[in-house]
């Protein structure tokens, strides 16, 4: 891949597209760990999936509000290089699982108009990495992979202290507009890689990796 464009694949549940998307050359996997979701996996299933990860290919655990008991649970089996938070996490409460569990965090942080910017700078000083994502529905049972996406022109080529990474709608049809319009570095993807709710597709992969 000649692109430096860093992707995260989002919600993968099998090791079949864990590999393809490996093999697509992936920066990221990323391990769902919020129950009402479609691409959600238990302790179990996530520690198995990421053994099947090949080396090199970081791993992210995605978890929604989750206290420590159920946090440190998690971590005592999956191995992950990363803990997503993407819940209403307060700025001290990053800093505090970031500080007791001992793994850099993302944080998610929701964005439909200019009056949501201000968030991430809040929550940059405390977080390894910042993932700007569509903002959900507002009753939606989901707080990401909901395949929308806000106006990228809000945050066009803007700069922040950590590493940020865009979400939120993107496809293999849209991303490469969406890398140029905000001068993303990194990129994650869910939803749009899927054939169905919840069921990654190979050639989707591929072709997301292969516009990026």
């Amino acid at each position: 891949m000649a692109s430096d464009i860093r992707v995260k694949v989002c919600g993968l549940t099998s090791p079949e597209t864990i590999a393809a998307a490996a093999q697509a050359g992936v920066a990221y996997i990323g391990l769902n760990f919020f129950a009402k979701s479609p691409r959600s996996v238990t302790a179990e299933q996530a520690r198995d999936l990421a053994v099947e990860t090949p080396v090199g290919v970081a791993k992210v655990g995605l978890v929604v509000d989750m206290d420590d008991a159920a946090l440190g649970a998690i971590l005592d089996l999956v191995p992950l290089d990363m803990v997503q938070l993407h819940g209403g996490e307060t700025p001290e409460r990053v800093a505090e699982i970031r500080e007791k569990f001992g793994l850099p965090v993302m944080k998610a942080i929701g964005i439909a108009g200019a009056e949501d910017l201000a968030k991430i700078d809040l929550y940059a000083p405390v977080a390894d990495q910042l993932l700007i994502d569509a903002k959900p529905p507002k009753d939606g049972p989901l707080p990401g992979g909901n395949g929308i996406s806000f106006d990228w022109r809000l945050i066009a080529n803007r700069r922040w202290t950590r590493p940020w990474m865009l979400a939120g709608g993107l496809t293999p049809d849209n991303v490469a507009e969406a890398v140029a319009l905000t001068g993303a570095k990194q990129v994650d993807v869910a939803s749009g890689v899927e054939s169905a709710p919840g069921v990654k597709d190979a050639g989707l992969i591929r072709a997301f990796m292969g516009a990026v």
